[in-house]
């Protein structure tokens, strides 16, 4: 690539657009990465904002099933991706039970 000439990705349809990763696709890879990162499947993708070079999202994931299902312990990470998808950075910021979805007994 040329000093100048920016940055282009080719979708599936063949048009050819800024590098900037969608929101889908910043979804899809925090999904990805949290996956990878804690051996967990994600249950859903809760937050999505975006940043000036890239996107945070955040993902929520079941650590710990109980019985009844109220009693899972859920967990919210924030993944961090550049503006091209690559990861910059995950980490937890919430655990709870399922049944407490009100904010007490967090941690």
């Amino acid at each position: 690539m040329t000093a100048g000439a920016t940055s282009a990705k080719k979708t599936t349809t063949g048009v050819r657009r800024d590098a900037m990763t969608s929101a889908q696709e910043a979804a899809e890879q925090a999904v990805a990465q949290v996956a990878d990162l804690t051996g967990r499947d994600p249950e859903s993708v809760v937050g999505l904002e975006r940043l000036e070079d890239g996107w945070a999202v955040t993902v929520e994931v079941v650590e710990a099933h109980r019985i009844p299902d109220s009693a899972d312990i859920l967990a919210c990470y924030r993944v961090e991706l550049t503006g091209d998808g690559d990861l910059a950075g995950y980490r937890r910021t919430q655990r709870y039970s399922r049944g407490h979805v009100d904010g007490r007994h967090r941690t």
